[in-house]
Formats: structure tokens, sequence, C-alpha cells
């Protein structure tokens, strides 16, 4: 059985002046989130920075977002690490907190091989109970998931998908064709929803969702209930937007949007920096030209 289908958003984290996390500002952005139709709340991703969160901030993340959540959509939380017995104790302890599935990055800068992939996700899967993620983020980690591996990997029995942020369609293709249903598709990027949704996908692991969580929603629910051409009209009409919010890493520009229309989000932490203003500017009219108002 899938986790979710539809829309899950890659929250931000929200920081405070002081960079602390902004615990109050992250129930809003949830609320907000699931009353605007988000499909899942996925907690200490890369858009989360979990890589700057201390292990207490990022497991009192976790637990805000299952507490504030409430059952009312599932929480994915990221719990992935180039340590495989850091990832194990992580994941543990978001089981323990209520979870309902674990979201796992492929080791980066010591990276691995593909044997050793096989055994850093199978070792951490095998460490709890509830359903996990794959993610494959190879412009991020210097790291691919081959299809021989990701075959491989979902004959564990609670491997049950993967978020494919490689952008190489072919890849994902002959990945679904020969994972035979074994593994749910979502897309890790926001201009590829409905190419991979005509793949099989179930959905999506959207940036773009933290500021349109409804129409994200819409572009994978107009699909799946048949109406491709509303669900595609969609996903070209938020393109411009979409590209803006990466032309900087992610999450510089998202949160700029953010801050921009209102939302807690506040600066991002060291190594991210503040937007170019050029790139803002961009950002901003990216977001009037489509009259986006919160």
């Amino acid at each position: 059985m899938s986790i979710f289908t539809g829309s899950g958003v890659a929250i931000v984290t929200p920081f405070n002046d002081n960079m602390s996390v902004n615990f109050e500002g992250l129930e809003k952005l949830i609320d907000f989130q699931i009353e605007n139709k988000t499909d899942c709340i996925v907690i200490c991703g890369t858009t989360g920075e979990s890589s700057t969160l201390n292990d207490e901030e990022h497991l009192e993340c976790i637990k805000v977002a299952i507490d504030r959540t409430n059952k009312r959509v599932p929480v994915i939380a990221g719990t992935g690490s180039n340590d495989t017995k850091h990832g194990i104790e992580l994941s543990k302890r978001a089981e323990k907190l209520g979870a309902d599935g674990l979201l796992q990055v492929t080791p980066y800068y010591n990276k691995t091989t593909q044997k050793g992939l096989i055994r850093h996700f199978s070792s951490i899967a095998n460490s709890v109970d509830i359903p996990v993620v794959l993610y494959n983020v190879p412009s991020r980690t210097g790291l691919n998931i081959d299809v021989d591996t990701a075959v491989e990997l979902s004959k564990v029995d609670n491997i049950v998908a993967i978020k494919e942020a490689s952008g190489n369609i072919g890849h994902i293709t002959e990945l679904v064709a020969r994972c035979e249903g074994n593994l749910d598709l979502y897309s890790g990027n926001d201009d590829q929803i409905v190419p991979l949704l005509s793949l099989g996908g179930k959905g999506v692991i959207s940036v773009v969702a933290n500021i349109l969580p409804k129409e994200t929603h819409d572009i994978v629910a107009k699909f799946l209930a048949g109406d491709v051409k509303g669900s595609l009209d969609l996903q070209l009409k938020l393109h411009e937007l979409i590209k803006s919010l990466f032309c900087e890493v992610n999450p510089i520009p998202v949160k700029a949007a953010m801050n921009y229309l209102g939302l807690p989000s506040g600066p991002c932490r060291l190594p991210l920096t503040d937007m170019e203003p050029a790139n803002r500017l961009r950002v901003e009219n990216a977001i009037k030209k489509l009259g986006i108002t919160i």
C-alpha cells in the first residue's frame, strides 16, 4: 500500500533571526499545508536544511510535524545520513516518535559503490518496521541509484518507493519497467511531475508546494482523475515560477518566496546565503505574474 498519493510538500524548516528553529512557525506552515490539500508532510529533507540541523533539532522538528499533523495526513521523516549507523539511530527514533515513513537519501561526500548502497539502505530499512522511500538526487550527492540496485532494493519488504530527482527520464523509465510495480515512484523535480505521472508515478515530493500546495495537489489529482490536459496546463502555468525557485541553490529561492508572501520562513543557515537581488526580483515577478497571495 502506498504511503501517499498526490503532493507531499518538502517543507522548509523556518528559522528565527538568531538562526534558532522557529517551531511555532513550523506548526503554522503545517496547518497552512493541510488546509490547502497537501497530501503528505515530508519533514527534514533537503529543502528542510537537514544537513545543518543537529540531532536534537532534527528530532524535535519531526516530533512537531507528527504532533501538529495529528494523523490528518502522513508524515515522512528525512533520516538519511552518509553514516549508516547514524541513519539507523535517527530512523529508529523517528519511528518511535510516530513517523509514517522515512526518506533515505543516498550517502554523500564519502559516497559508496552500488554494493554499498544496497547494504546501506537495507541496513536502515531492516532496523525499522515503517516504510522507507529511497531518494535519488545525484546532483546533490554525486551518487546515482543504478536500476539494478533499485531492483535489488525493491525486494526489501519495507522499501516501498523512490523519490526520483535524477532528471533522467530514460533511467526512470527503465527503473519503472524493471521494478514491476514493487517501488512507488514520486517525482523529485517540480518541472517533471506530469512526465513521471505518465510513467505510473504516485505523485511528487515538492518544493513549489511550500507556496502553492493546492495547485501542486491539483496537478496530481487532475492527472489521476483522467484530466491529463488540465494537469498539463497547470504544470506549464507554473513552469516559470518553478524555474525561478531553482535559480539558486534550494531552498534559498523558496524561502525568499515565502518571506515575500508572509509565510514563516526566515533566513537560511550558512553556508546558504541571502538571495542575490536580481534573482530575488525574478522570484517576486514570477509570483506577481501568477497573482499569488496568501
